[in-house]
């Protein structure tokens, strides 16, 4: 996999984060460089950490799957991708509150990177280098969560849903992509 494919999907993957870091910043009236940290780090920190857990179970069964890896990573990137579009177009209208602690984090985390785990069985079959694969997801997830947060106490809310279609829209085309160079159609 390209350096700029898996910049694709590390920024994908983190638009859900990017999203909950605006309701985030939004719901702080005096915003801290600690709320960017926090923010930033367990968004990051469980978006290396899931791609890792999926790896290692794909990893497992990829004898048993091998042959049709390219439609199972077709399938997991079109319906992570589908998935974050169709949440962003809903009428969700779920209020942040502005406490940055562990109790209030690390399910926000768990539920932004679910989609990472998904990811982490695709990069089994597709031979990723899964160490700096996830290093650099948590690390672009990381600096957007951060920025996310000044956003959403700059700007408001105008951005999250934007964000949350780019990032699925990348996610289906990559998915896309990896069937078709699989299927001898595309070749880059």
């Amino acid at each position: 996999m390209a350096l700029w494919e898996l910049f694709l999907i590390a920024v994908g993957l983190s638009m859900d984060a990017f999203a909950v870091s605006i309701c985030k910043g939004l719901s702080v009236s005096k915003l801290k460089p600690k709320h960017m940290l926090i923010t930033g780090l367990y968004f990051g920190g469980f978006q290396a950490l899931m791609p890792f857990i999926g790896w290692l179970l794909g990893i497992k069964f990829q004898s048993l799957i091998e042959s049709v890896d390219h439609w199972i990573a077709f399938v997991l990137l079109g319906l992570i991708g589908a998935n974050m579009i169709r949440e962003a177009l809903g009428d969700d209208d779920d209020k942040q509150n502005d406490l940055f602690t562990f109790k209030a984090m690390l399910p926000l985390a768990i539920a932004t990177s679910i989609d990472a785990l998904a990811i982490g069985v695709a990069f089994a079959f597709l031979n990723v280098q899964i160490g700096w694969a996830v290093l650099f997801i948590g690390i672009i997830t990381f600096t957007l969560s951060a920025i996310g947060v000044k956003i959403g106490n700059l700007f408001g809310s105008k951005f999250e849903k934007p964000a949350e279609i780019v990032g699925g829209i990348v996610l289906i085309l990559l998915g896309v992509k990896i069937l078709l160079e699989h299927l001898g159609i595309l070749m880059f």
